[in-house]
């Protein structure tokens, strides 16, 4: 025989399950413009009709239902979509950190414009060609001497402009290493939270967005591999579990959190080295964190922050660097070295003004010198040597002894910009036309770089609103709901009441015939 309260029973448990969606509708719409949190919803099911099944139950025409209850509260997401933006992520983080590093190198170099490089070597030239008509002014000679100088400390300062940021990559990724880190660890003590939170049957929703929010946030360092364990105990089918972490490489993965256990990354790299090889980052193993050496070789191409920051700031033992701000650098010691050497010959070759007292010219001297003492001439030590710039009339205009009005080397000077040369491990070029080649280079890259960013980002952003229109709270869904949940509780309230009237009734109106 079914309860005289069973009424009552089923309604109570409308209202505090109708009560729960409330709730949770209320914390939706509280976190609304919180970044990273995913919508909730209270997942109800009927709780067993009467009677229950067995020899002895009761029989009836059917179940009887006894009401609702609140069976979990679920976030929405969709796996498929969350794999999508860490991928989308983790090549954005390549190419924009990349798009980055070539900006600013532009920004140096400042081609084309007034006041870069080749703007400088042309404006020598010209005061090259100037001195060959008055060879004998001393001001066409100082200005010759400020013309060169001004190309001597171009290279000086495009030399350490360059260095600058390329010492600022190398410190970023020293910052990069910390949060990795940080993130690592962060990763590896929620998973201890929710392990101790879902064997009891609960669904750490918060947790989980705060986990997520870390994984996405990991993903633009690194191509990862995520797979989840269950939790044992009273864990619902529904609840996500454990998330093991690993970094992807061409020949395998490398297990960095592991339930609990974190692997901590480190890197041989010192404030004081010039280049390190990036085979040593290592993830160093802590219980089932397996963790492994990152080699540069088993880095998937053009994926991750860390790869791009890598490649531009540069990698390989000293004296064999390979990167793109090395290759600049190098390149542009090669130019100098190249312009410096070929120059100086012409200008060996040539004559000063005679010497006042003996009427002799002087020969053999060196226009641009080391700054540092040595021999070995680089973009960032060139200067133009001293005895020119305390003495300008040593500058070696004319091709014969004692002839003051013979400019002719100075035209040979100006000249030495149609020279073919070779710079590096580049032949039959001339010094403009080297720098103009790797300028053109770079701009080239820029443009691969600043476009393959737009896109990622793009594609980013498409899949971002996609994760949104399944995630993200809309307040309208969520008003709905509201309107929703809070009948459903008035109606199981009058429930309440339609049944004490009916045991009103029973108690008060039955037995009293007669009186």
């Amino acid at each position: 025989m079914r309860s005289t309260f069973m009424g009552l029973e089923a309604s109570k448990r409308g209202l505090f399950t109708q009560q729960s969606a409330l709730y949770t509708t209320g914390h939706n719409i509280a976190n609304a413009n919180t970044q990273g949190y995913s919508r909730q919803r209270v997942n109800m099911q009927p709780t067993l009709g009467y009677p229950g099944t067995g020899l002895n139950a009761p029989k009836t025409a059917g179940f009887i239902g006894t009401g609702v209850e609140a069976h979990s509260v679920q976030r929405i997401r969709d796996g498929f979509i969350d794999r999508q933006y860490r991928q989308e992520t983790n090549k954005l983080g390549y190419w924009e950190s990349r798009s980055q590093a070539i900006t600013q190198m532009e920004d140096i170099l400042s081609e084309p414009s007034e006041f870069g490089l080749n703007e400088s070597l042309n404006q020598f030239w010209k005061s090259l060609q100037d001195l060959s008509t008055n060879p004998e002014n001393a001001g066409a000679r100082k200005v010759v001497i400020q013309r060169g100088t001004a190309v001597a400390e171009s290279f000086n300062y495009i030399h350490t402009q360059l260095s600058d940021i390329q010492a600022n990559i190398k410190n970023e990724l020293r910052v990069s290493t910390k949060d990795i880190n940080s993130m690592l660890e962060q990763i590896a003590s929620l998973n201890g939270q929710i392990a101790a939170i879902e064997p009891n049957g609960y669904m750490p929703n918060d947790l989980y967005d705060a986990r997520d929010n870390l994984l996405d946030e990991l993903s633009e360092y690194f191509p990862l591999e995520i797979s989840y364990d269950k939790s044992g105990g009273g864990a619902l089918d529904i609840a996500e579990g454990i998330v093991n972490v690993s970094i992807q490489t061409k020949t395998g993965a490398i297990a960095v959190v592991a339930g609990k256990d974190f692997s901590e990354m480190t890197t041989s790299l010192t404030s004081t080295e010039t280049y390190e090889d990036y085979g040593q980052i290592t993830f160093s193993s802590v219980g089932n964190a397996t963790g492994g050496n990152y080699a540069y070789s088993d880095m998937p191409i053009n994926k991750g922050k860390i790869l791009s920051l890598i490649d531009s700031y540069g990698r390989g033992p000293a004296g064999a660097e390979v990167g793109y701000y090395p290759s600049m650098l190098e390149n542009l010691n090669d130019m100098a070295k190249a312009f410096a050497d070929e120059f100086n010959s012409v200008h060996q070759s040539g004559f000063s003004l005679p010497d006042e007292l003996t009427g002799n010219s002087s020969t053999g001297l060196n226009f641009f010198e080391d700054g540092s003492g040595g021999t070995a001439i680089t973009a960032a030590n060139i200067i133009v040597a001293n005895n020119l710039l305390t003495n300008p009339s040593l500058v070696a205009a004319s091709n014969a002894n004692a002839e003051e009005g013979n400019g002719q080397n100075a035209l040979d000077l100006s000249n030495t910009k149609f020279t073919q040369l070779t710079v590096g491990t580049t032949t039959n070029t001339t010094v403009q036309t080297f720098y103009q080649s790797i300028i053109g280079q770079l701009g080239v890259d820029g443009e691969q770089a600043n476009r393959l960013t737009y896109n990622s980002e793009t594609i980013k952003m498409a899949v971002a609103n996609n994760k949104a229109s399944v995630s993200a709270v809309s307040l309208d869904e969520e008003m709905t709901n509201m309107i929703t949940f809070q009948q459903a509780y008035n109606a199981s309230a009058r429930m309440i009441t339609v049944v004490d009237e009916t045991l009103d009734k029973i108690i008060n109106g039955m037995g009293r015939v007669g009186i």
